[in-house]
């Protein structure tokens, strides 16, 4: 196990606002940040080795699977292909370190409660639907054979508006959106309210825990997206309104304006033009004006009501 002790200094901040004075607090928060690289020890170890690699790690060798199978996997040039992929793009824990210190020290801050988990590296075959699991409150598992770059060649078959996010800078992303979700509980109204208001408590705690990161980049959009959001947001807020989407629990608005997609589904011509899941940034941005108008924290979010969070939020959208 390699253990990086993070008492990282003050950030070199200009100026003496809240924000700096905020960010120059919370990095002064000690984190340990420990890593276990699963993937490099699999890949180095001989064949006799299995024995102490399965005590080391047993929840990724379970009773059923014979050993065979990890074998056979060891002395596959697939397998070993994949592990020399991944130690190119992450040759040594302090990538992962670099990113993990200051995103759990942004959590610690707003959840005191929060302990740093230790973090193991492993390889999935590129099961990019499930490339970060926070398995526990002391383990987080990273697959990073998913995150080797939007152009590499294990990418080709998948669509390319999911691989535009499989690239190194997304993975503190990812692990900052895998968190969210367990602090915050699942929609119970099932309204299509209740949903954009869900993914925008999530993409909120995103905003505070990465305040370095782009707001493009936080939800999966690229610039250009990120702009027709915000060029087009007055018209997207007047279609929903218009057409009483809000209330609705019409399952088929789930597809169109909340799942990850090429493009948004107006049934209009401008679709093939518009950013997907705009349903989410929509409720980021009343989520966002709901805690600029109101004293409330982070915490006391997470379990506000979708309704009466949207009549308090005063959001108006920017023309």
């Amino acid at each position: 196990m390699q253990k990086f002790i993070l008492f990282l200094v003050a950030l070199s901040l200009f100026g003496c606002d809240k924000s700096g004075d905020l960010q120059n607090e919370i990095s002064k928060i000690p984190i340990e940040v420990s890593i276990l690289r699963f993937d490099k020890q699999f890949a180095n170890s001989p064949i006799d080795s299995l024995g102490p690699l399965k005590k080391k790690f047993p929840m990724f060798f379970p009773q059923r699977i014979p050993d065979s199978i990890w074998i056979a996997r060891m002395q596959s040039p697939l397998q070993q292909e994949m592990a020399d992929e991944v130690l190119k793009t992450f040759p040594d824990q302090r990538f992962l370190a670099d990113k993990l210190g200051p995103l759990f020290q942004h959590i610690t801050y707003y959840f005191p409660r929060f302990r740093a988990p230790t973090t193991v590296t492993l390889i999935s075959d590129v099961d990019y639907q499930n490339r970060v699991i926070v398995a526990s409150d002391t383990l987080l598992l990273l697959s990073l054979d998913n995150y080797l770059g939007q152009d590499h060649r294990y990418y080709s078959d998948i669509k390319r508006y999911i691989v535009k996010n499989l690239n190194p800078s997304q993975l503190p992303i990812d692990i900052a959106k895998a968190y969210a979700q367990k602090y915050i509980s699942l929609p119970t109204k099932n309204t299509f309210l209740e949903q954009m208001i869900y993914f925008g408590k999530q993409l909120y705690l995103q905003q505070i825990w990465l305040p370095t990161t782009s707001d493009a980049s936080k939800i999966g959009y690229t610039e250009n997206q990120w702009q027709w959001a915000e060029e087009n947001q007055v018209y997207m807020w007047r279609y929903f309104i218009e057409k009483e989407l809000l209330f609705s629990t019409d399952p088929g608005l789930t597809p169109r304006f909340i799942s990850n997609a090429p493009f948004s589904k107006f049934y209009l011509e401008l679709d093939n033009e518009s950013s997907p899941m705009l349903g989410r940034y929509l409720g980021w941005k009343i989520v966002r004006s709901f805690m600029k108008n109101n004293d409330i924290t982070p915490q006391q979010l997470l379990v506000f009501d979708a309704e009466a969070l949207y009549r308090k939020s005063k959001y108006k959208p920017k023309k």
